[in-house]
């Protein structure tokens, strides 16, 4: 590998362990093979399958470094968020993660040298990892141009701490046409209290970008324009847009063989029948309540429309006699979905997510 790392250069992904955060790093190693680069994934023992199988028919080289075993309250094996037994426990999860430190140093140690490398801003202590070999650290945020410019402008504007009610409208400085409330974010952001895990690790994440040479952004200037250059003024360091990662979904082989999920046979039923099928999915993060669930399943019921609906979570509840009642017109999904099978079926024609970028 020494002789094929000096005619090429190596870069290093590290993809935080959450589906939405791993996926579009797998995509852009795929970007990156395309450029004669040397790529190799880091992941744990129990996230390693997924990125094999999908990155199977590739060149990409795919090590795994041990996930801590004693996180309170998390049970020994979960490696990935939508694992977690409810989503209050991701920041300490994702703390947790700084344990990895010692063995991701020593890996850094043995591989071929690393021309730079790309980790999630979740694992902020890469930071000093790629700092102590002096390899340039770039960072991946998951979200779009206009989320991150919007949230710096918050931030510096001071709406956040504002004496404002939590649900009062107010208008950015810079993005006046644009107005906010204290509760479009974190809560603990807007009540910042010392000692506090949450604020100790958005600290941790913030500093850690700072020190970085890079943002890279899955997205692309003629998109976010007025965003992209807001933070290439305002912020530090740079954005990159590199994306859309979309764009290389059509370089990914179909995975066979493979199982089809039941859900793809419903489908198929569905524009037998020239029916058309809203797609439900709130990704494997998303706080939703038990009141916000039940009204989506009254919307649903009532709207007659063939819908598919992944429910994840284990507290998730549907009213009573929902199934029943809309009968083969709805399917309810409680495993983990091939996304983008779902989105290219011809019978699948709406999309109502919880807006996440990816």
């Amino acid at each position: 590998m020494d002789s094929i790392a000096s005619n090429h250069p190596h870069v290093l992904l590290f993809p935080f362990m959450a589906k939405g955060h791993t996926i579009p790093l797998l995509r852009f190693a795929r970007f990156l093979l395309r450029r004669d680069l040397m790529v190799t994934i880091v992941t744990t023992p129990a996230n390693r399958p997924f990125v094999v199988e999908s990155l199977r028919d590739t060149t990409v080289s795919i090590v795994d470094i041990p996930f801590p075993d004693e996180i309170p309250d998390i049970p020994s094996g979960i490696e990935t968020t939508d694992k977690l037994p409810h989503i209050s426990l991701f920041y300490h999860f994702a703390v947790a993660t700084e344990s990895m430190r010692p063995d991701f140093d020593r890996l850094l140690e043995t591989l071929p040298r690393v021309s730079f490398m790309v980790s999630d801003s979740f694992l902020w202590w890469t930071m000093d990892s790629a700092s102590k070999l002096g390899i340039p650290r770039l960072v991946f945020y998951g979200m779009s141009n206009y989320a991150l410019a919007l949230s710096i402008e918050a931030i510096k504007s001071g709406i956040l701490l504002g004496t404002q009610h939590v649900d009062e409208l107010v208008s950015l400085t810079r993005f006046p046409w644009i107005r906010i409330t204290k509760n479009d974010f974190d809560a603990v952001l807007t009540n910042l209290e010392p000692q506090n895990l949450v604020i100790e690790f958005y600290m941790n994440v913030t500093s850690a970008t700072s020190d970085s040479y890079g943002i890279i952004v899955n997205s692309f200037y003629e998109l976010e324009p007025v965003f992209f250059d807001y933070l290439n003024e305002e912020s530090a360091p740079k954005p990159w847009c590199v994306g859309p990662f979309c764009a290389n979904i059509a370089a990914e082989p179909e995975l066979q063989p493979r199982k089809p999920g039941t859900w793809i046979g419903w489908l198929d039923q569905k524009v037998q029948e020239k029916c058309s099928v809203l797609y439900v999915v709130f990704g494997s993060q998303a706080d939703i309540s038990t009141e916000q669930i039940r009204e989506i399943a009254i919307g649903l019921e009532r709207s007659r429309v063939n819908f598919l609906w992944v429910i994840r979570k284990k507290e998730w509840e549907l009213p009573d006699g929902f199934i029943e009642r809309v009968g083969n017109r709805g399917m309810v999904v409680r495993e983990w979905v091939d996304q983008r099978e779902v989105l290219m079926h011809e019978g699948e024609q709406g999309f109502l997510s919880h807006c996440g970028w990816n």
